[in-house]
């Protein structure tokens, strides 16, 4: 996921980061239902969580409810959107162009959360020159001059496994300093890197062993 832009001093718990898009999804969904003002219980209704959560979870956002009223819907959207550092501009480098890496690049509305694929790159030769979705493709020889050029810090991986480490310490030590990591293999990069762990694999692999629970 776009690192956090506004209020990085406080020690914001992952739990509540992981949540907080959720109500910015809600309160965008009912601010376009001219819905002007939202309460803590009825986002937890809609949410699946405990008003008190949701309460905890906005105490880190700056804005303050109103006693027998809830959040102003407009100003819950602002403050989200800035608070998760989706308003602002974050460039970044993908690395890795197969299937899910092209889909990626396709995805136009990672733009909308304030995360720009600028460029690809990949290890094969004919994959050089070429476009995707008006994304430059280069091959990953040219990853090191084009860092310095453009300060780009942030790398979406999306390598084969067995690439997954040897790649990550390439981009490390040219400048990367955040990683988001879709392959399923745990990267090792030092202590002052960040690195979000999004494998779908295992995301499937939860899915598949609840729904053989209910089935057993």
């Amino acid at each position: 996921m776009p690192q956090i832009e506004k209020n990085v001093s406080i020690a914001v718990p992952e739990p509540t980061l992981r949540r907080l898009p959720w109500y910015l999804a809600y309160a965008k969904m009912q601010l376009s239902r001219n819905e002007m003002y939202l309460s803590s219980t009825q986002i937890a209704k809609n949410i699946a969580v405990d008003a008190s959560v949701v309460a905890k979870d906005l105490s880190y956002v700056n804005i303050a409810g109103k006693t027998r009223v809830g959040y102003d819907t407009r100003e819950l959207v602002t403050e989200l959107d800035a608070f998760l550092g989706f308003t602002k501009t974050h460039k970044a480098f993908l690395f890795g162009v197969g299937r899910l890496g092209a889909a990626l690049l396709h995805d136009s509305g990672l733009q909308q959360f304030g995360l720009e694929i600028v460029a690809g790159f990949d290890a094969k030769y004919e994959l050089a020159g070429t476009r995707i979705n008006h994304i430059p493709i280069h091959h990953i020889d040219r990853f090191a001059d084009l860092e310095k050029q453009t300060q780009v810090k942030i790398g979406v991986l999306t390598v084969p496994i067995e690439s997954a480490q040897e790649v990550s310490d390439l981009i490390v030590a040219t400048g990367i300093q955040a990683i988001w990591n879709f392959t399923p293999f745990r990267i090792r990069v030092p202590d002052n890197v960040v690195v979000q762990n999004t494998s779908i694999y295992a995301h499937l692999a939860v899915m598949f062993n609840r729904l053989n629970a209910i089935n057993n």
